[in-house]
């Protein structure tokens, strides 16, 4: 019997997968505890749909995402950072602030946990950061830290 499961079952598969299972298996336990349905002709159809419509979404996403990462990339932004006497630096730049001043700077919106920083920025100079906006696409946010005394 072949069964569309409506979430993950460790031993069987992912959601959405279509699934080879015994008879018993499948209509006594499967299907009676709403983990899977038949996989009948109107069944496959409506899960047809719904992948190509995920599919759709995630390709308008990677757009979406491509066209962020160009208007990163041709974005340089400056952070003054406290710096006391003897060029003492006092805190750190840290993906929050980076966010904030993109956003502020270009108007371009991009969550704190796509920036990805080894350490922290704790001097001042010209760094390159790597934003991951998609699975595919990476973009390089020039960034000067200047001394704000």
């Amino acid at each position: 019997m072949k069964v569309i499961l409506n979430e993950d079952i460790k031993s069987l598969g992912k959601k959405g997968d279509v699934v080879e299972v015994s008879d018993g298996y499948g209509r006594n336990f499967l299907i009676s505890k709403g983990k899977a349905k038949e996989a009948n002709a109107s069944n496959l159809s409506i899960l047809n749909d719904i992948k190509s419509k995920e599919a759709h979404n995630e390709q308008l996403n990677l757009e979406a995402c491509q066209k962020t990462a160009m208007d990163i990339a041709g974005v340089e932004i400056k952070i003054p950072i406290k710096v006391g006497e003897g060029g003492k630096v006092f805190g750190a730049v840290s993906t929050k602030e980076l966010s904030e001043e993109l956003e502020k700077q270009t108007g371009i919106k991009v969550d704190k946990k796509k920036f990805k920083l080894d350490e922290s920025i704790k001097n001042p100079g010209f760094f390159e950061i790597p934003v991951r906006l998609h699975k595919e696409v990476t973009a390089t946010l020039k960034v000067i830290v200047t001394a704000d005394n």
